[in-house]
């Protein structure tokens, strides 16, 4: 358990660290250099950095061997194609389920997004192929999930990790204009994630811990959720819980299968952690 908390740390002093310098003073750390480029770097880096300490923590940690074996769960491909299906499909059919009932609800559609599915599709396909979400789910799901389990089961680890990975965000709500977190609720974010943490889990479970499907996962969340948008207007306050009703349907229904997953890997999953001393 010490080791993950000093991981978590680890990794916020210095993903935050890095946002920070690239949201305002990044000209004051180097002067002559372009200073877009060296935001985009920053931010980049900032962004692998879970990624990048896990392969630092486990190479040095339980050694050279142990790193192979997490970095050969990224290609472990070979899973029913179910859970292909479900990775892809979990984000667009709760925001259309969150729209019908809106549907039902109001008499009328919400708004729905105006990009094509198939290109939302492709934008997925892409973002796992050159190793988008390598950074966040080497770190999340390769290093912290496993460990935390053996030590409170996988359920509670779930959760733990989904707060977490959802605070690790928080800068994003201050710095950058461009980002799509700026200006909103946190709170909201906040339960969003956290559920989509216990589906990725369960997904991790059920896949034999493959990071290749919670990459899919996590593309697919990032680039099909807007098949129908729930991000509100900016706030002046971003630990309000103002968001509009679409929103918290949305986060609703997430809860409600967040709940039926939890109920899974809490009678189930315990027996399928084993606890591995190298994981502590």
């Amino acid at each position: 358990m010490n080791a993950v908390v000093r991981y978590f740390a680890i990794v916020f002093a210095l993903t935050w660290a890095c946002w920070l310098v690239a949201g305002g003073y990044a000209d004051s750390f180097v002067p002559h250099a372009p200073n877009s480029a060296l935001k985009f770097v920053l931010i980049e880096l900032g962004v692998f950095m879970p990624g990048i300490v896990a392969i630092i923590a486990t190479a040095f940690g339980t050694g050279w061997c142990s790193l192979g074996k997490l970095l050969l769960r990224l290609v472990r491909w070979r899973v029913s194609w179910q859970w292909y299906a479900f990775a892809i499909l979990f984000m667009p059919a709760t925001k259309l389920l969150a729209a019908t009932v809106y549907r039902i609800a109001y008499g009328h559609w919400p708004a729905f997004g105006h990009e094509q599915f198939l290109l939302m599709l492709a934008a997925t396909v892409v973002s796992v192929l050159f190793l988008g979400q390598v950074g966040e789910e080497l770190g999340w799901r390769g290093y912290a999930l496993p460990r935390l389990s053996a030590r409170i089961g996988l359920g509670g680890a779930s959760l733990v990790v989904g707060f977490v990975w959802a605070c690790w965000h928080l800068p994003l709500f201050f710095l950058f204009s461009q980002a799509d977190t700026y200006g909103q609720s946190f709170p909201v974010y906040l339960a969003q994630v956290t559920a989509l943490s216990v589906a990725i889990s369960w997904l991790w479970w059920r896949s034999s811990g493959s990071l290749l499907l919670t990459m899919l996962f996590h593309a697919a969340a990032n680039n099909l959720k807007d098949i129908v948008p729930s991000t509100s207007s900016a706030t002046r306050n971003v630990f309000s819980v103002s968001a509009g009703t679409i929103s918290w349907l949305f986060v609703g229904i997430l809860w409600l299968a967040a709940l039926v997953f939890l109920f899974q890997m809490f009678a189930k999953a315990g027996r399928f952690i084993p606890a591995d001393k190298s994981q502590r």
